[in-house]
């Protein structure tokens, strides 16, 4: 038997063939978007509900809901009680005006406010998901617009149905028509600026901090405190009988401006100490001056704060 070759001896065994490959890229390329463009103004309206939404705890766990459900209904429960003694009494007027009514519900007021504004901003600023709100379509001024809209609109709403419960039932009493609905327009109006005043103060000190829990204690200790520092130098003055200071006073505080505005553009009872409302004509248009400036105020120094925000 003749014998291999060297080189034939050496080579390798020849490797089996390889499979044929099975994976095949298909290259399906990527569809543009045929469907409407809704733009910034459906942005800032999705943007307004959903915050809307947010300050009742609505689209949230039900544990959300609680606070701001109680505080809606204790600020109705006064005025159901109101009603029911005004109808079975039979009551020739309502046991408080329809301007008074949310100067004396303020603490209520003040929690729900203290409550919402850090939610609606404060997380937002935590996670640093502002930034992907201004990519597109929605600008800086939608965000800040929809979010003061929103909160103020939800204050309007808790301070308001008060308000519709007691004109309800003075209708249902038979009080005099005409009277109780220029009272409760009047009450309204104060609502609706009161609103306005306390959702912006509250949103300016809510989007200073991440934290939402600093946001809450900040926003009720500088409405408490400005009430109580307000309030303090006016029972002073009134042990001096200085009643023209009493109304002076009272544009260092959300609250008490709103009292005094009423009191002089309204014709409604002041809660100051003596019923000392504005002295006189040109402290009426300090008390408006100082109601809309503070409100733009407010808008203003969002805005400057969202420029930073916006960026990181």
């Amino acid at each position: 038997m003749s014998q291999p070759d060297a080189a034939t001896a050496a080579a390798p065994p020849p490797e089996p063939s390889a499979a044929p490959p099975t994976d095949v890229i298909h290259n399906i390329g990527y569809r543009a978007y045929e469907g409407p463009r809704l733009g910034r103004g459906y942005a800032r309206l999705s943007l307004f509900s959903q915050s809307l939404r947010g300050a009742y705890g609505l689209g949230r766990s039900a544990k959300s809901k609680v606070l701001p459900m109680i505080l809606l209904g204790v600020m109705c429960a006064p005025a159901l009680i109101m009603v029911a003694v005004t109808i079975f009494t039979h009551m020739n007027r309502l046991p408080v005006q329809y301007t008074r009514y949310a100067v004396l519900l303020q603490a209520v007021i003040t929690l729900f406010a203290a409550s919402q504004a850090p939610q609606s901003v404060s997380r937002d600023l935590r996670f640093k998901t502002t930034p992907l709100y201004f990519s597109r379509p929605i600008e800086r001024i939608d965000y800040v617009a929809a979010k003061y809209a929103a909160l103020a609109t939800a204050l309007f709403l808790l301070t308001a149905l008060p308000l519709v419960i007691l004109y309800v039932g003075a209708l249902l009493a038979k009080l005099g028509f005409a009277h109780q609905t220029a009272g409760f327009a009047k009450g309204l109006v104060s609502a609706l600026l009161l609103s306005v005043l306390f959702a912006g103060i509250s949103l300016v000190i809510a989007a200073v901090t991440p934290r939402r829990g600093f946001g809450v204690a900040a926003v009720i200790a500088v409405f408490v405190i400005s009430y109580a520092a307000v309030s303090s130098v006016q029972g002073v003055a009134m042990s001096q009988e200085r009643y023209d200071v009493i109304g002076w006073l009272g544009v260092f505080s959300p609250i008490t401006v709103i009292d005094g505005f009423q009191t002089w553009f309204l014709g409604a009872t002041s809660a100051f100490p003596h019923a000392a409302g504005p002295p006189s004509a040109v402290a009426g248009l300090v008390y408006l001056l100082v109601l809309f400036g503070v409100a733009a105020a407010c808008f203003g120094l969002l805005m400057r704060r969202y420029r930073k925000v916006g960026l990181s």
